[in-house]
């Protein structure tokens, strides 16, 4: 049988047809987080927030509550939360069910929180393990999920960012004389294990460990431009000291004000989380005065 001019037409443009069909969905496969996080969401232009660990002396719902108090317009949940003062059997972990998740999310939009992230969490080396925290980071709305992996993991936590659509940013502890093996303080190592892989795995970037581990902070968000999922935002009395203590931004000796100005030459728009680590029962003012110090510093160099 003989073509004919309609069906000869779209046999020649069908292979354009199959691209502009891939290309949709890849955008759509993009959609969630590329969409921008609104100004109800920021400080000085950053979507900035808690580390719920600074409260894990306090359950999750106490968590939001101190967030906001301390002017937080963000959260990343940690495994292993109680969730509130009245149910502190549930947790807030892979494990969760789907009315804890509920709740947990209810709680949050009722004082105007955005979940960004839940981590620093362990993903189990068997998929079907993985796959429950992935699984859950998407149930409660999380736009990452905060790890430190193994090698031998990388290639599965490639395969549940593609299908979940999650982005990965790879945590570190401080470098440790007594943990030699340890390698992820080292951002050109870390960098290494994601540089080949989907755009969404990448670092997140502690900014204070990577100070105890004598990194300069700034030079590390450039090893990793296009690649910085989320920042833990601390500045320590002391560099090249795992155990120097936390203060205000701005009053140690972190390069904070330059961290700051990396990340908006990069244009990042990932979430930055406060993460105090002192004084666990009485941060809420010390933290407020970090969230200051972002605003401050948006004030004097001009919104972006």
């Amino acid at each position: 049988m003989k073509p004919t001019s309609s069906s000869r037409f779209w046999m020649r443009f069908a292979p354009l047809k199959c691209v502009v069909a891939f290309v949709a969905t890849l955008l759509a496969v993009h959609a969630d987080l590329a969409m921008p996080v609104g100004p109800e969401f920021r400080v000085g232009g950053f979507v900035l927030g808690c580390q719920a660990y600074t409260f894990h002396r306090f359950t999750a719902f106490e968590a939001i509550e101190k967030t906001v108090a301390a002017g937080g317009k963000a959260i990343e949940f940690y495994p292993g939360q109680s969730l509130s003062p009245d149910d502190k059997k549930s947790k807030v972990d892979a494990s969760a069910t789907d009315e804890t998740i509920g709740k947990l999310k209810a709680k949050a939009k009722e004082h105007g929180l955005l979940i960004v992230n839940f981590g620093v969490v362990g993903i189990p080396k068997d998929e079907v393990g993985a796959r429950k925290v992935f699984e859950f980071a998407k149930k409660l709305g999380a736009r990452a999920i905060t790890i430190e992996p193994s090698p031998d993991q990388i290639d599965l936590i490639e395969k549940l960012i593609k299908e979940y659509n999650i982005a990965a940013g790879i945590h570190c502890h401080p470098k440790r004389a007594t943990h030699p093996d340890y390698k992820l303080w080292d951002p050109n190592y870390v960098f290494s294990l994601v540089k080949d892989r989907d755009p969404r795995f990448g670092v997140c970037a502690d900014v204070g460990h990577w100070t105890r581990s004598s990194v300069d902070a700034v030079a590390g968000l450039k090893v990793f431009e296009g690649r910085v999922i989320s920042v833990h935002l601390k500045d320590i009395v002391e560099s090249g000291n795992p155990d120097a203590p936390d203060v205000p931004l701005g009053l140690g000796v972190t390069n904070v004000k330059g961290i700051l100005r990396e990340l908006r030459r990069q244009k990042f728009d990932g979430n930055i989380s406060i993460e105090y680590e002192r004084d666990w029962e009485h941060t809420v003012e010390d933290i407020a005065q970090c969230v200051g110090y972002v605003r401050g510093f948006a004030d004097a160099e001009g919104k972006p």
